[in-house]
């Protein structure tokens, strides 16, 4: 497999043969704790309810980044290509299969927040990689890959093309203002109220101004801070409300979709850095770490135009007011 870089939306693609043999072909759940398959572990979380750990970072078992070697970036022509050099790993939420984070515990919730924040700090040492991406694919309709509750994290050597934009708007508006653009939204959506679905301690879930789907939700801190392993590291208990927050969101979601996908957003390997480009030098001012849910609708097949333009069929402010009511907790349905 190998890099190729799009010369006109800049994004970079991964291309190449996949290995065809799937891990859903397994009889036994390779990251159950009785499994005789166990993956190779990278780090784990102590036990906080039962089982022998919490949460547990493995590599990846068929990962499309490898972690050996140069990304030996040139030119061919015109275009740029690499090696897919990086880390792939799947963070295990939790030791039980049917735990997911909306049936978890909010000290559980807590455990995979914090390792996901250890690993971003560990994979950030590597100065090869620019960006650190956590997310979580789930439901039929995201291309999730495994039935156990998991998220993956992949390190790469470049910086996924919708962060670089916010980056590059976040640098702008510090640079016309001196203030961070996500703290100005926060400031406007905690006057008008009108896209606030819940406030939890510091943290704050809203439906974004121009929703790129319907009932798409961020969990952001109104404290400032661009680099999320900060904050897990700030204080002890720093995570717990964005815990819970996370926890009553995904059930609110949930009753109107079973399918969704979850984008942490951080600030970039600053270690890294492009003299160039000279993208860092204001990042801890301009910047502001949240979680992105982007819920899949059945009826949304066709999310955007050949353009690009986005397409949602509900107001957020609709939104916000219709997932404000909806539960909170999980409740098990009668078959």
């Amino acid at each position: 497999m190998e890099l190729r870089k799009d010369p006109i939306t800049r994004s970079w693609v991964v291309t190449g043969d996949q290995p065809s043999q799937g891990r859903n072909l397994q009889q036994v759940c390779p990251f159950c704790p009785e499994s005789p398959q166990q993956p190779q572990v990278i780090s784990s979380m102590a036990s906080v309810n039962y089982g022998p750990w919490s949460a547990r970072a493995v590599v990846h078992p068929l990962p499309l980044y490898h972690v050996e070697g140069d990304p030996g970036r040139r030119g061919v022509g015109l275009y740029d290509v690499m090696r897919s050099v990086g880390a792939h790993e799947v963070i295990v939420e939790n030791a039980r299969h049917d735990r997911q984070l909306w049936t978890a515990s909010d000290v559980e919730i807590e455990q995979f927040l914090l390792l996901c924040a250890q690993r971003l700090e560990d994979l950030k040492h590597d100065h090869r990689f620019k960006y650190v991406s956590i997310f979580k694919d789930f439901g039929s309709l995201s291309g999730q890959e495994f039935d156990h509750p998991t998220s993956q994290m992949v390190a790469t050597t470049y910086v996924p093309r919708r962060v670089l934009y916010e980056l590059r708007s976040a640098r702008e508006h510090y640079a016309q203002k001196e203030r961070c653009v996500f703290c100005d939204i926060l400031t406007q959506e905690l006057h008008q109220r009108e896209r606030i679905v819940e406030i939890r301690g510091d943290y704050v879930a809203c439906c974004p101004y121009a929703s790129r789907a319907p009932f798409e939700t961020w969990i952001i801190p109104v404290s400032h801070d661009a680099h999320f392993e900060h904050t897990a590291t700030s204080r002890p208990g720093a995570l717990r409300d964005c815990a819970s927050l996370l926890r009553r969101m995904l059930n609110r979601i949930r009753s109107i979709t079973d399918s969704f996908h979850l984008v942490v957003h951080t600030a970039p390997n600053t270690q890294h850095q492009s003299k160039a480009l000279n993208y860092w030098r204001t990042i801890n001012e301009d910047y502001h770490w949240h979680i992105e849910i982007l819920p899949i609708l059945q009826e949304r097949q066709k999310s955007y135009s050949f353009k690009e333009t986005y397409r949602s069929a509900v107001m957020p402010e609709d939104a916000a007011a219709r997932l404000r009511e909806a539960p909170t907790e999980h409740t098990l349905t009668s078959t």
